[in-house]
């Protein structure tokens, strides 16, 4: 008998040889997974750094419309009931609250045939860089495709998990920028791709990533990581898929909040003047 598991020898050789097959075999299916992922035009960063950012309101609005915007058609923005203490978010509808015509909350937004939605444009954004409203983008869009794959982390740790994962990112020749989330008890980690890529594959790419960061760092669980965005590898009949809050937010960046970190974790003085961002 073994005195460490109590099993017999033979049993127990063959559920070591059982387990290591199982390893090959996930392996070798990973290793598929990657050369599939790295023939893709998506998997690197839309930008390469520049001399200089964009100085002028709008090269920046520009420029963080093809960082960020995915679903072009729509968009959901922060609704808050101070009265009540509710908010969440709601998709733009220039019919909204119309009387005779928005016939909310009876009816669904993606179910309205009176549904006028706003684009998510320049003037949008603007609005959300200065403080006017907080919006958000739907990370998948209609041909189930994405621009970005934004990883969450959320509550004590993240910083640690998120290092391990821009560091897995980094180690397959993928760049991640990471976002101190809103709460600033968490982090986004955003990686851009130069072209719309299936949100599918996109999503397997993010689960090849976080296997890495955990084999990169013995025992580590990832227990912060939340969820990626997109969450869905198709878009939902009728629906807008998930969203996720957009990063430089008049309000919480002057607390240090939805602003873009450096390798240390700190904030970067010149938003607009980082590697990301130019």
């Amino acid at each position: 008998m073994n005195n460490q598991t109590g099993i017999p020898p033979q049993q127990r050789i063959a559920q070591i040889e059982k387990e290591l097959r199982r390893i090959e075999i996930k392996k070798e299916a990973l290793r598929s997974e990657l050369e599939e992922l790295r023939r893709l035009p998506g998997p690197e960063s839309v930008h390469q750094p520049s001399a200089e950012g964009p100085a002028t309101p709008e090269e920046k609005i520009a420029l963080f419309l093809s960082l960020f915007r995915c679903r072009e058609s729509v968009f959901p923005r922060l609704w808050e009931n101070s009265r009540s203490g509710k908010k969440g978010y709601s998709p733009v509808c220039l019919n909204e609250w119309a009387r005779g015509v928005c016939e909310k909350p009876r009816v669904k937004c993606a179910e309205c045939f009176n549904q006028r939605f706003a684009p998510l444009d320049e003037e949008a954004v603007l609005a959300h860089l200065t403080g006017r409203q907080t919006i958000g983008t739907y990370a998948i869009r209609e041909d189930n495709t994405c621009v970005f794959l934004a990883a969450d982390f959320d509550g004590d740790g993240w910083e640690t998990d998120v290092t391990a994962y821009r560091e897995a990112a980094e180690s397959f020749g993928m760049d991640v920028a990471v976002e101190r989330s809103r709460s600033g008890q968490g982090a986004h980690g955003w990686i851009f791709f130069t072209s719309p890529t299936p949100a599918t594959l996109a999503r397997r790419l993010g689960t090849l990533i976080t296997t890495k960061a955990s084999s990169l760092h013995s025992g580590m669980k990832l227990a912060t990581y939340d969820r990626f965005f997109p969450n869905q590898d198709t878009l939902p009949d009728g629906g807008f898929g998930n969203l996720i809050a957009l990063p430089l937010q008049k309000g919480p960046r002057e607390q240090g909040n939805t602003v873009f970190l450096d390798k240390s974790l700190r904030s970067i003085s010149d938003q607009w003047s980082c590697s990301l961002m130019k």
